[in-house]
């Protein structure tokens, strides 16, 4: 009786995980795709200024991202959890970083693109989920992956979130360049009072200087 009802339990708690993840990423990729088919309509006629993107830091991140498969791979199986407190909290930065994506996506608008570059109304966001982090959208997304991982029992998960850190990192410094290059007074500025991706972290920072 007692192993049918973990079997049972265990069955339920799967199942959450899949539905949890199909409808959170789910809704992501409907957002993105609905606001890419507007975005012909809607965009400025303003042409979108882009930067080359540098090579060597691309086969960098490349060369990175074979590592951390190579070595992840062989560490991930010694980095399961399975605990209903990590599935829980897990669920809930899931649920809380889609939103916070999807907040920061419709705050964007027609602005935003895959490639590095400064569109749309060609001002400097700040206001918003871009209040929170520089890089609103990616926070999200790395948020969802690592509540992904958190319901899957972390493990293979470890992997894909440290190359899609990599990959994040290498677009933020392109679009980062860009973004200085186009708002040479305010970006600075900008950058010194709010954090890249961790909200908080620049607050969290000033306090410990202010404090030393």
């Amino acid at each position: 009786m007692t192993s049918s009802l973990v079997t049972v339990t265990a069955e339920l708690i799967d199942l959450l995980v899949f539905v949890a993840n199909v409808a959170c990423w789910g809704a992501v990729v409907v957002a993105w795709v609905a606001a890419a088919l507007r975005n012909p309509e809607r965009a400025s006629p303003w042409h979108a200024r882009r930067r080359p993107r540098p090579t060597g830091l691309v086969r960098g991140a490349f060369l990175a991202c074979a590592i951390v498969v190579i070595v992840g791979q062989a560490l991930a199986q010694d980095l399961v959890v399975d605990a209903a407190w990590v599935r829980l909290l897990g669920l809930i930065v899931l649920v809380a970083s889609t939103v916070f994506a999807l907040w920061a996506r419709f705050a964007l608008g027609t602005s935003w693109s895959v490639a590095a570059r400064v569109a749309g109304d060609h001002r400097l966001r700040t206001s918003g989920p871009y209040a929170v982090t520089r890089h609103p959208i990616y926070t999200g997304v790395l948020g969802m992956l690592l509540g992904s991982a958190l319901l899957g029992g972390v493990g293979v998960w470890i992997v894909i979130m440290a190359i899609a850190l990599i990959g994040f990192e290498v677009k933020i410094h392109l679009e980062e360049q860009l973004l200085l290059a186009t708002f040479p007074d305010e970006y600075p500025r900008y950058r010194e009072r709010v954090p890249q991706l961790v909200p908080g972290l620049n607050a969290l920072r000033h306090h410990r200087v202010g404090n030393a």
